[in-house]
């Protein structure tokens, strides 16, 4: 079907209209030529103002988080069920094994830079990923923690660099970055929201291990359409091998390209004893970050000025970002467990509750990606600090309802299923203001050289988020008698004004209420404590929005 487009509002309307609600469908729109020249675009290679290779790269990372997630919704479930880990060694398997899939980034994004390149990496990483959830099938404790390791390596092959070819496809100040992104991004999160409903619903059916299978099938395709991307070099010249005397580059008789998949081979065992000792993981985090430091603050010496204070505000956003995953990365350890355990579910199993997150970011990402393309084209969109401040409300919000659910306990400490939902509604909403537009301008803030390091960076957020994740999902496990941490002083006044329980009427009741106690209890009080920073953050944005120079 064809438009005839006169009016030039109408135009941008109906453009954006196709460019966010019908992504894969193909060039059947053809707008003005004023509006093409406006955006950069060139009919003959965008599908609805976007570049046809977001197209592929929206579904290779839809099945591969479809793996990815699918696994997670199962994790803690399957080492407390049927493994009879603790919760305390469930939760510190679960931290060790997240934390460590966003740090290997960082090295999968150097060596992409300077070796690689982004396809050979994503392909390599893609593989590993797949194997690691096929192996999880096979009942033996080598193959469970070495099935961990290889989508930790396998992780940090693929994930950066993913995403930095999104940036690739954007030249530098395009307005279409942000919804672009946010399009992406809704790509992860189909994929998020439909594997946990079938993984766990096969495992429920089957058993454990079917469920871990189709994760592995669902990499599997995702490898697929990214290779039938290349077959048609959609992705034009972006992610080639960046100097190929430097691949071919032999040392010992073998080249350095080889050489990486056998160092990548050669470490599964390395980071699978990691994940097993996770007691010793809090070394793997002084390391990182002295690597970090020292790799950043040379970079910060090699670059001018102006690149200087923009990777100063990466860095800001990447620490912002590190709260905002300490405190969300709950969903899937202690809310999981919450879900199970002290929440009236009705119509999902507690595993299917790590849907919900992903659901709703795809009922939002559309309205979200038009919001900030109308904001943009008045000049009303908040800058980029802002929208960090507001996601860190939210998310704190969202947390809050979680704890407000002790207002309506049961006589068997189950809590309605209503604020489950709320409570994630809110947090995606945060979710919405932050994660997507910090991938966004990480790729604008970020020396060009260095832009696939940097895009490790960002995500090694994430490794510090969960490792702390891990500490705040043990304050939900306390002996027996105790209440915890938030049931004292100051603490314990805010976990009562937002959840309407008291120490002393919840130490009257048996065990199981103790147990809900120190849920709501922790998730009111980091709510509370999330909301605030956020607040901080929205008063104190001007001086960092100056450094970001041209960058909204």
């Amino acid at each position: 079907m064809f438009f005839s487009v006169t009016n030039t509002h109408n135009c941008y309307f109906l453009s954006q209209f196709a460019t966010t609600i019908l992504p894969d469908v193909s060039d059947t729109y053809i707008a003005p030529k004023q509006y093409l020249m406006e955006q950069n675009i060139t009919k003959g290679d965008d599908i609805f103002g976007h570049p046809k290779g977001l197209l592929y790269l929206f579904f290779a990372e839809l099945w591969e988080r479809f793996s990815f997630y699918g696994m997670r919704a199962l994790l803690v479930l399957y080492m407390t069920k049927y493994l009879l880990y603790s919760d305390q060694m469930a939760f510190g398997v679960y931290a060790a094994y997240m934390s460590l899939v966003y740090v290997t980034p960082m090295i999968g994004g150097m060596i992409a830079d300077k070796i690689l390149g982004f396809r050979k990496a994503i392909m390599l990483g893609g593989v590993l990923m797949a194997l690691g959830h096929f192996f999880l099938t096979f009942e033996h404790p080598i193959f469970f923690y070495g099935s961990l390791s290889l989508i930790i390596i396998g992780n940090g092959f693929f994930k950066p660099n993913i995403s930095s070819f999104v940036g690739k496809l954007y030249k530098e100040g395009d307005t279409r970055r942000d919804s672009g992104f946010t399009i992406f991004y809704m790509g992860i999160n189909i994929g998020g929201a439909v594997a946990p409903l079938l993984c766990a619903w096969l495992a429920e059916l089957y058993g454990w291990h079917f469920g871990f299978v189709l994760a592995g099938i669902g990499m599997l395709l995702g490898l697929l359409v990214f290779k039938g991307g290349l077959n048609k070099n959609v992705f034009d010249n972006h992610g080639l091998v960046p100097d190929d005397s430097v691949y071919n580059r032999k040392i010992m008789g073998i080249t350095q390209g080889n050489l990486i998949v056998y160092g990548a081979i050669i470490s599964i065992p390395v980071f699978a004893c990691i994940v097993y000792f996770h007691e010793i993981e809090h070394y793997i985090v002084w390391v990182v970050t002295l690597f970090l430091t020292g790799y950043i603050v040379y970079i910060l010496k090699n670059v001018g000025s102006s690149e200087r204070k923009k990777l100063m505000v990466a860095i800001y956003f990447t620490i912002l970002y590190t709260l905002f995953s300490a405190i969300f990365e709950q969903a899937g350890s202690s809310l999981t467990l919450f879900a199970d355990r002290n929440v009236n579910l009705v119509g999902m199993n507690a595993a299917q509750t790590n849907s919900i997150n992903s659901g709703f970011i795809i009922l939002l990402a559309i309205p979200f990606s038009m919001l900030w393309t109308s904001l943009n084209r008045i000049n009303k969109s908040p800058n980029s600090v802002i929208k960090f401040g507001l996601g860190l409300i939210f998310l704190g919000g969202g947390f809050a309802i979680f704890g407000m659910a002790g207002h309506y306990v049961d006589e068997l400490a189950k809590t309605p299923m209503l604020f489950l939902i709320t409570g994630y509604l809110v947090l995606t909403i945060g979710e919405l203001f932050l994660s997507p537009i910090g991938l966004s301008k990480i790729t604008e803030l970020s020396p060009m050289k260095y832009l696939a390091f940097i895009m490790g960076v960002w995500f090694s957020a994430n490794f510090y988020g969960h490792y702390f994740a891990g500490k705040i999902a043990k304050l939900t496990s306390v002996p027996d008698g105790d209440l915890g941490l938030f049931s004292r002083g100051i603490l314990g006044d805010i976990t009562e004004f937002v959840t309407g329980l008291s120490v002393s009427e919840i130490q009257l009741k048996e065990a199981v209420f103790h147990q809900l106690y120190t849920y709501v209890s922790v998730y009111s009080g980091f709510g509370v404590l999330t909301i605030t920073i956020g607040l901080l953050v929205v008063v104190l944005s001007s001086p960092i929005k100056k450094m970001m120079g041209n960058v909204n």
